[in-house]
């Protein structure tokens, strides 16, 4: 493609340009406009692409198109952080990341109505599609255009008159082919839509700057995807120190979940695994933050046998770099200790500190940490901007562009909500205890509670405690909670356990929905002036502008965070979505109000 000839008049001067390119191929498209990108004076500061590929390149597939090229180095790069290939959305971070990938792997028709973005370029196959094909159906063309924002520039490689003829059709003005250049001759087309467009209003606002409330894993993830859009962010904590939640234990698990019907749970948690390990895989390269990205076990449910996880693995096309079965010997070889069912190895799941990646994430340019600055009032303020308030009234900081991360008080805090969120605390108790000699646990084991090996320590756990269940409200580090951690770690290890007095412990409560998701996005208006038929979708409910949330993230909140912070990012920006529609909606705050619309049918509606 020409894109070199078309897009940098196009993205000069621009904070942001977003590139949406049909079909990833062996990636020449994708290496020569981030080419592109690198040798322009004038470029933007960050160049988001979304390439869709119906099954993406293997690595030694890409590795062998690439060889001897001139572009071999930035092809090198790419592959350094090429995602297996699972269906789904997967984000890469080139160029420090100034240069964020989105690959969209799936077929065309099920993916695009499912993607969030505006696009200011469409970058269409180089090869001229089969008539009579998806790729030439004036749906797929319209699909196109309800990702491209106004004025958006489509540069097409093929002579094909269906092609040109949907881009007519979904709202574009064809250019005439441009003289005088070598074969095969590319067209322009700019959209013009004659009808404005329908669909989801857009959530995000215009600002270079942030408040995040909370100072935990959902607050760092949040501040961290902000700070990295070009964004000044503050963050207020009641306590003094990050991490004092939760997310100050030694540490935890993230891994993906395989489920039979790879529903959004299964989805969610699968994508969030993946941006997990290439987001800790870096923070890790820098020494300042504890963890391992080299596998983890997980024991399958019960009746499960690796045959059928096999099966399962092949029908759901779920690459070994996503999930392994094994047998109970091969999990027992690869443990280190006897395992006692089948199991699944997770080749990019681990182990990380949470306090550790917090206070780092806290350190980075552009983040400006306050603790001991509880937040106890949040108003509307001129300009469609919040005023944030503390204690005796005292204003603490006005923005157009707020993330409530801060745990249950993100409820109380919030304006009134269409329907109550159904949250609850659980407490946990972790153990651990030193060890006199290396432990023979060769990896993170989890089942019925987990195994974690650390440097000289091992750590189990964790105890779950409800409301109205004994030891919900205590602080201490409980005997009992020890000795049940402990009755665990020996069931699932068969390994000797220390005596009660050696075990230290932490104490900490986790906040959890009633479907197990998190609470993620825009917050919703009580009492939105539009007809319940208008309300039977999250992505359609009117929402308070600039007003975000991230909470909720229950025992999980290693794997998810990550990924969820950079969605509110991108909603809140206006930026690619690094999750599905689908899967947004899946977590989104007001589908507990859109459940109650559904209920009352269209009759009550």
């Amino acid at each position: 493609m020409r894109a070199g000839q078309v897009l940098p008049p196009l993205w000069a001067g621009r904070a942001d340009f977003t590139v949406l390119v049909t079909h990833v191929g062996l990636g020449h498209a994708l290496l020569a406009l981030c080419e592109v990108w690198r040798g322009d004076a004038r470029r933007p500061e960050r160049l988001h692409l979304v390439a869709l590929a119906p099954q993406a390149p293997t690595a030694d597939e890409w590795a062998k198109a690439h060889a001897g090229s001139p572009r071999a180095p930035l092809a090198s790069a790419l592959l350094a952080v090429w995602p297996p290939s699972a269906p789904g959305l997967h984000v890469l971070a080139l160029e420090g990341g100034c240069v964020r990938l989105t690959l969209a792997i799936g077929e065309a028709q099920a993916l695009l109505p499912r993607l969030r973005l505006q696009a200011d370029a469409l970058l269409i196959a180089d090869e001229a599609p089969e008539p009579g094909t998806a790729r030439v159906d004036a749906p797929y063309f319209k699909a196109l255009a309800r990702l491209a924002a106004p004025g958006c520039t489509a540069v097409v490689c093929s002579p094909s008159p269906e092609v040109h003829e949907g881009l007519r059709a979904a709202g574009f003005e064809v250019a005439p082919v441009a003289a005088g250049l070598p074969e095969p001759a590319f067209i322009t087309a700019r959209l013009k839509p004659r009808v404005p467009p329908r669909g989801p209003a857009p959530l995000s606002v215009a600002t270079r700057e942030a408040v995040v409330v909370g100072a935990g894993l959902a607050g760092a993830s949040a501040a961290r995807a902000l700070a990295q859009a070009g964004l000044r962010v503050t963050v207020f904590d009641a306590a003094e120190a990050p991490a004092a939640g939760a997310s100050g234990n030694p540490a935890g698990l993230f891994h993906a979940i395989v489920n039979g019907e790879d529903g959004p749970y299964a989805r969610l948690y699968r994508a969030a695994a993946l941006r997990a390990a290439q987001v800790y895989a870096e923070a890790l390269t820098t020494g300042a933050v504890a963890g391992s990205v080299q596998g983890l076990l997980r024991l399958a449910s019960a009746g499960q046998d690796d045959a059928a996880m096999r099966q399962m693995l092949t029908r759901l096309g779920l690459p070994g770099a996503v999930a392994e079965s094994m047998s109970a010997a091969e999990a027992s070889a690869r443990a280190g200790v006897p395992v006692a069912t089948a199991a699944w190895l997770h080749p990019r799941g681990g182990w990380l500190a949470p306090g550790d990646w917090v206070r780092w994430q806290l350190q980075q340019p552009g983040v400006d940490f306050r603790g001991a600055q509880r937040v106890r009032g949040l108003h509307p303020a001129e300009g469609g901007r919040w005023q944030l308030r503390g204690d005796d009234e005292r204003l603490l900081a006005t923005s157009a562009l707020v993330v409530l991360a801060n745990a249950e008080s993100a409820a109380t805090l919030a304006p009134p909500a269409p329907h109550a969120w159904p949250l609850q605390r659980v407490r946990g108790q972790v153990s651990w205890w030193a060890t006199g000699s290396p432990s023979p646990l060769a990896l993170p084991l989890a089942g019925d509670g987990y195994a974690l090996p650390l440097q000289g320590r091992m750590l189990c756990g964790a105890t779950q405690q409800r409301a109205h269940e004994p030891g919900h409200g205590d602080t201490a580090v409980l005997e009992a909670d020890h000795r049940f951690n402990l009755e665990r770690y020996a069931r699932l290890t068969g390994q000797p356990v220390p005596p009660l007095a050696a075990c230290e412990g932490r104490v900490g409560w986790r906040l959890v929905s009633d479907d197990r998701l998190p609470v993620v996005g825009a917050l919703p208006q009580a009492a939105p002036a539009l007809p319940a038929a208008r309300l039977t979708q999250a992505r359609s409910w009117p929402r308070h502008p600039g007003l975000f949330v991230l909470t909720a993230l229950g025992a999980r909140g290693l794997t998810l965070a990550p990924l969820l912070g950079e969605l509110v990012a991108a909603q809140a920006l206006g930026l690619p979505w690094p999750l599905e529609q689908d899967l947004a909606d899946a977590v989104d705050p007001a589908r507990w109000a859109v459940r109650t619309v559904r209920a009352q049918g269209p009759a009550r509606g």
